[in-house]
Parts: structure tokens; C-alpha cells; sequence
């Protein structure tokens, strides 16, 4: 669904490349997460596969063809929710709507109440933002990034901004949301033990530049719960993780 083919990326002005040579691929319908130290070039890989950023060489395919000859082959969702104060929860998702056209004003309404209530916000539709609480604000964007209609959702560090409970919370509820859509998802997270709970493999940026990304395998069936991560395979995972981000920091 994914697939880097020996791309390189530098920054105007660094002395380093982020990326140099990179290959790797997601296959259709994965929940992969990726991790790394900061600075370290994940945010730079999802916005290379956004096509916000362009390669200086090498190929970014999306469902085997060239992003850049495509268009809506991705949903992006960056750490900040980016919802428009001055709109209506409603209001914001009808935005990828709106900029895709074809679709009447009754049409775009009945998609946006239905995800909404896929996301459990169906009563919210009314609201501002500043209405919302932080989860629910994270839950109005990714309900906006399903309505881009891409089979590919790309998240950066999407829960970073919560406080605990509520983090703990939005990985359930994102958990249950690709269980139910079947989306093929690149999540970007800091944090190991999120990364082991929501993933079928995590990908590890352990050099800077990044050559290559280290697949790790989770010993975890689904559905899981976060009881799971208790088991002793997954915290030997966890510190071997941890170990590895310790080195390259």
C-alpha cells in the first residue's frame, strides 16, 4: 500500500541528509508504527508520503503508483488537530468534501453525520472546537481524515498533546476505529509502549541518516487490551525497543 524505493531527503542548509538511500513498504490493511528519537527524521518520512515534501531521489508508491500521479492517495493527520476555530465540528469535516467536489450540500451532510457517528460524536456536529475536550477534538480530526476517502491514513504523533488517561483512552478507541474501517495506517509515536499496543510491527529509525528502518514484529494477537502489554514477551520487546532508541539518541 506503501513503499519507499531508495529515497533520500535533505533539509536546505543541514550538512546531513534525513533520509539517504531509505526502502521499505506497508502492506495493505497494516497497522504499522514508527519510532525513533527526535529530530531523528520520522515526521519527515510521513510528509515525504503526504507529498508535502519531495524526494531529492528514489520512488514513493501508493497502492504501486507514483504519488505524483495521484491525487487523494493519503489522509494525513499531523500532531495538532488543525480544526478551524470559526467552523462548526460539522463545518470541519466537510472540508475534504468540499475540496474533492461532486458531491451536493445534502450528500456531504449525510457523510459527515454518518462518521461522526462512527467516531462517537454524532452529538457534536453543532460545536465549535473550543467546545470539545482534547480527545474529542483528536476523534473530530481523524473523522475528517476519514472523510478524505483514502484506504491510506498517515498519523504523526496524534495523541502526543493528552494527558495519560485520555492518551490510554484514544489508543482503545483508535484500535477499535482500524478494526472496524480495515485502513492501512503509518503512525508516527515517541512513546514504545503506545507503538507495541496498537501495532502489528513497528518500524525503528535507529541512524541518522535513516538507511534503513528495522521491522520488529508484535507478539500480540488482536483484538488486545492493554492488560496484554503486561506479558512478559512484550515488555522484553519494550526494553529491547527502549534499548535501541537509547543508543541512537
Amino acid at each position: 500500500m506503501l513503499s519507499f524505493e531508495d529515497v533520500a531527503f535533505q533539509y536546505e542548509g543541514e550538512d546531513l541528509p534525513m533520509l539517504d538511500g531509505l526502502s521499505f513498504h506497508i502492506e495493505r490493511g497494516e497497522f504499522v508504527s514508527l519510532i525513533g528519537a527526535s529530530g531523528c527524521g520520522k515526521s519527515t518520512i510521513l510528509r515525504l508520503a503526504s507529498g508535502l515534501l519531495q524526494p531529492a531521489h528514489g520512488a514513493i508508491r501508493a497502492a504501486g503508483a507514483d504519488i505524483r500521479t495521484q491525487r487523494r492517495w493519503c489522509g494525513y493527520m499531523p500532531q495538532s488537530d488543525l480544526l478551524f476555530p470559526w467552523r462548526t465540528v460539522g463545518q470541519n469535516l466537510r472540508l475534504p468534501l468540499e475540496l474533492r467536489g461532486g458531491l451536493s450540500p445534502a450528500e456531504m451532510d449525510a457523510r459527515v453525520l454518518e462518521t461522526l457517528r462512527r467516531v462517537g460524536l454524532d452529538d457534536c456536529r453543532d460545536k465549535r472546537p473550543a467546545e470539545l475536550s482534547g480527545g474529542m477534538r483528536q476523534r473530530a480530526a481523524f473523522a475528517r481524515t476519514l472523510l478524505t476517502g483514502s484506504d491510506l491514513l498517515l498519523l504523526d504523533e496524534p495523541f502526543s498533546a493528552l494527558d495519560f488517561i485520555t492518551r490510554v483512552t484514544m489508543r482503545e478507541w483508535l484500535l477499535r476505529q482500524w478494526e472496524q474501517t480495515h485502513k492501512t495506517i503509518l503512525f508516527i509515536t515517541h512513546d514504545v509502549e503506545e507503538a507495541l499496543f496498537l501495532s502489528g510491527r513497528v518500524l525503528v529509525a535507529a541512524e541518522r541518516p535513516i538507511r534503513a528502518l528495522r521491522s520488529v514484529p508484535v507478539p500480540l494477537a488482536m483484538p488486545r487490551t492493554t492488560e496484554d502489554l503486561a506479558a512478559p514477551e512484550v515488555q522484553r520487546l519494550k526494553n529491547e525497543l527502549i534499548g535501541l532508541l537509547r543508543k541512537e539518541g
